[in-house]
């Protein structure tokens, strides 16, 4: 089994528009089984969007504006990735959240490619690995974690290949300690992160009220003037999302700090 740490960048705006984000950096490292680093991939893409970085995601990522003009499109380099990923007979890839996987499909759809590669493939969410190795429940970045674990960290933050390498570290540190029986297929998801707490949030609020939460009641009150505008698919995962929330046992307040942190922990 060989473990590939994959990380991405991408490009941003300033502004609303409905026009993509798209990645702009691909950075992997291969291990293999005694976690040794055998192999690494590296590239630059020109993005169809937003091809002129703006100064927020220059001074982020510290790449320069003619590196990226000079760069191969998304079709190139996804298919020399997928060339390299192949050198591995079994792999499993491993990042920091799930926001990679998701770029990469998305770009991959919006070229007209075949997505069934990244739709099959299996990924390991080290950042929830180390978030539950630390019983914690805010996310963190990957330098805070090697901080945490007394790990120098080498390279600059937000290029690709550099951040893969220190995600790398961390998962060698923990390695014993992650269950991989948690990894994951990337799923397509209809509703924003908004949407989703706006669920909680409401299913929280009608519990305390000590009214019954229905789907009826959550749409009346909540989401009234947008469900007939809104797309099936994303209806359809709302009421599942929606089920879920109201399935949840509801946690009674205690009088003890331990509980209230509990509490808050299981929210």
């Amino acid at each position: 089994m060989d473990y590939i740490i994959l990380d991405i960048e991408f490009n941003g705006r300033k502004f609303a528009s409905d026009l993509p984000m798209e990645v702009i950096e691909i950075g992997a490292v291969r291990l293999d089984a005694s976690l040794q680093t055998v192999d690494e991939f590296s590239a630059l893409i020109k993005p169809v969007y937003f091809a002129k970085l703006n100064s927020f995601i220059k001074k982020k990522t510290g790449i320069p504006q003619e590196d990226i003009d000079e760069a191969a499109g998304f079709r190139k380099v996804i298919t020399d990735f997928l060339d390299w990923l192949g050198r591995s007979e079994e792999l499993l890839l491993v990042t920091w959240g799930g926001e990679d996987l998701k770029r990469i499909v998305f770009d991959t759809r919006m070229h007209k490619l075949d997505d069934a590669y990244w739709m099959a493939a299996h990924y390991f969410d080290l950042l929830k690995g180390f978030t539950r190795f630390k019983k914690v429940t805010n996310d963190v970045s990957v330098e805070a974690a090697l901080a945490d674990l007394n790990i120098v960290a080498e390279g600059s933050a937000h290029r690709a290949l550099d951040d893969a390498k220190m995600t790398a570290e961390v998962f060698r540190s923990i390695f014993a300690e992650l269950d991989f029986e948690r990894k994951q297929q990337y799923v397509d998801m209809y509703t924003n992160a908004k949407e989703r707490r706006l669920i909680k949030t409401a299913v929280k609020t009608i519990k305390t009220q000590k009214v019954v939460p229905t789907w009826e009641l959550f749409v009346e009150k909540y989401f009234a003037d947008k469900i007939e505008a809104a797309d099936a698919k994303k209806v359809a995962e709302m009421q599942t999302l929606f089920a879920a929330e109201v399935a949840k046992p509801q946690v009674k307040a205690a009088g003890t700090a331990a509980s209230v942190t509990d509490t808050a922990a299981s929210q």
